[in-house]
């Protein structure tokens, strides 16, 4: 951890801003500033759509945090958070040659913030929200998606869903299985657990059990949000268990998106021929030693350290590749399910160690983007 303070304090974080053409020559500074640029705002005056042609606004992300969520650290405050996108700024140009900038804003109620986001969209070509607390998130989404044309994505959400689905794809496939016909415990009903639920439920999975702190939740109690609500009206099927220990009774699949040492080797000897997903960081909600031993088939984390890293950095680079690349001005479930597939079509034979590829497999990126311009074509 000291080399990773010296490393950062030394750079002053881990970005800079570099330019697309010279300036050393008089020529060249009149066409890279003034007078040159006179001439394209001209242009851009009399048809606004053209500065995503002439300017960094037609392949400029923003990535967007209020750290009042970030992983594994809560609310931390914009600052605090500032980090965390920084990071996601670099693996977007590292990773998939994107281009994208951190933005840290106060935590402000829901309308100023997606004003803020709306005032300034004018110089981005898509909106990637990251590390922002449930139920806010959901509104903020929900509400710049309406009022931009350009694509809006929360990470905690499409990310992980993305993955997690991919995964399950896999994993089915290595316990031979129907992918539909999987019983799945996710626990945790924030950003990332609504986000998964949903996914996993137009994808066809229909017996869903949701838990949360207090145990399994269902469409009948008065303490959920309108959107845990909302999802709970469509796939509630009246489980009769009360805790997570019951609900993974005889489950094919649990989804941990909360906190860690929360799954015991008893819950995962009662599933069938277990998949678990045990995703909190940086404390998985079960060892994998722990989990092999209780007989689980079939073993993934969000850390680096143990195979099958089911991790959002196998989605979001190649995803606003491809949306930037096919000027994209919406994101879908449907289009999330086809990058889900594109990514489980990666591993042709999927082993209980090897379900979804590496973070560094250089297909990955590409694989992605391809899955959004061959969704893009045959939406058309």
């Amino acid at each position: 951890m000291e080399l990773v303070k010296k490393i950062h304090k030394a750079h002053t974080g881990v970005l800079q801003i570099d330019g697309e053409l010279p300036v050393s020559t008089m020529e060249e500074l009149g066409e890279a500033y003034t007078p040159g640029v006179a001439e394209i705002s001209k242009i851009i005056a009399k048809n606004h759509d053209l500065a995503s042609e002439y300017t960094v606004s037609g392949k400029l992300v923003a990535i967007i945090t209020d750290g009042s969520a970030v992983l594994g650290l809560g609310d931390i405050g914009p600052q605090g958070g500032l980090p965390v996108i920084e990071g996601k700024a670099l693996l977007y140009k590292r990773l998939a040659n994107v281009n994208a900038i951190p933005l840290a804003l106060d935590q402000v109620n829901v309308d100023e913030f997606v004003q803020t986001v709306v005032n300034i969209s004018k110089s981005f070509a898509g909106i990637h929200l990251e590390d922002i607390a449930a139920p806010r998130c959901f509104e903020i989404e929900q509400k710049l998606a309406e009022k931009l044309d350009i694509p809006v994505y929360h990470d905690d959400q499409e990310g992980t869903a993305i993955v997690v689905l991919a995964g399950l794809i896999n994993a089915a496939k290595v316990v031979n299985k129907k992918l539909t016909d999987l019983k799945v415990v996710i626990n945790g009903v924030g950003a990332s657990g609504l986000a998964t639920a949903e996914l996993l439920f137009k994808s066809g999975i229909k017996n869903i059990v949701l838990v949360d702190q207090k145990g399994v939740i269902n469409s009948k109690e008065t303490s959920l949000n309108d959107y845990q609500y909302d999802l709970m009206k469509r796939i509630d099927l009246g489980s009769d268990a009360k805790t997570l220990a019951d609900a993974m009774k005889g489950a094919d699949a649990f989804v941990g998106l909360s906190v860690g040492n929360l799954v015991t080797k008893e819950m995962v000897e009662s599933m069938n021929q277990g998949i678990v997903f045990a995703l909190s960081n940086p404390i998985p909600e079960i060892d994998p030693e722990l989990a092999h031993e209780a007989g689980a088939a079939v073993i993934a984390t969000g850390s680096s350290q143990h195979p099958n890293q089911v991790n959002n950095i196998l989605a979001f680079p190649g995803l606003f590749k491809g949306l930037l690349e096919n000027h994209v001005d919406h994101f879908s479930s449907e289009m999330e399910a086809s990058v889900a597939q594109g990514l489980a079509s990666m591993i042709s034979d999927p082993k209980p160690e090897k379900i979804v590829p590496g973070v560094f497999d250089k297909n990955v990126v590409k694989t992605v983007s391809d899955a959004v311009t061959n969704f893009v074509k045959n939406e058309d």
